[in-house]
């Protein structure tokens, strides 16, 4: 994403502030060293949520009751691990634009990963036609899949508080899959029917 259309949408965000508050969360731990799990158990937890990272084992997200909640839930798993951590709630007073800039990137970056299953998805269905599988079985694998992959998109929705401009293509991706998938199901039930 080019930095004017980053400084753009943080702008349209309500100027880069932590869900339109101003507000940030800032979780600052430490773990043991050993075993390396624990680090990497962290790890995916803050990008679960959505969080980035400022520096090592500095992490943002803005604020909200559901974040505190998950982090100070993370904080204590921390604590359990032997490890510290502090949870802060504060403000930027300069950079806000640079943290929230970081946050659209990361956002972006996942629904590039969902552009890219998208078109696995469709390549998916591609080779289904090339076989000739029209089973109600195939058919019942690809449904589970978009809908894995419209509950991934669900999830970046939901921490997406600015609003990343890469939502809208991989919305619009996810119905081109869904009308994929229409066709397919309509080539399925004809050749079952014809089967029969």
């Amino acid at each position: 994403m080019s930095e004017q259309s980053k400084s753009s949408a943080v702008s349209a965000a309500g100027g880069g502030r932590g869900a339109g508050s101003g507000e940030w969360l800032l979780l600052v731990y430490r773990v043991p060293s050993e075993p390396t799990r624990l680090r990497a158990a962290v790890w995916r937890r803050l990008k679960s949520l959505g969080a980035v990272y400022l520096q090592n084992s500095a992490a943002a997200l803005p604020s909200s009751e559901s974040a505190e909640r998950a982090l100070r839930r993370l904080r204590r798993e921390i604590v359990e691990m032997n490890g510290s951590a502090v949870l802060l709630s504060c403000s930027a007073l300069v950079g806000e634009q640079d943290i929230a800039a970081l946050f659209l990137a990361a956002r972006d970056s996942e629904y590039e990963e969902i552009l890219d299953k998208c078109r696995d998805f469709h390549a998916g269905l591609d080779k289904e036609y090339a076989a000739e599988h029209f089973t109600y079985g195939e058919l019942e694998e690809n449904e589970v899949e978009l809908v894995k992959l419209r509950n991934w998109f669900a999830k970046v929705q939901t921490r997406d508080v600015f609003g990343a401009p890469a939502s809208s293509t991989a919305s619009d991706a996810l119905d081109g899959c869904e009308q994929a998938l229409e066709a397919y199901a309509a080539r399925v039930y004809a050749e079952e029917a014809e089967g029969d």
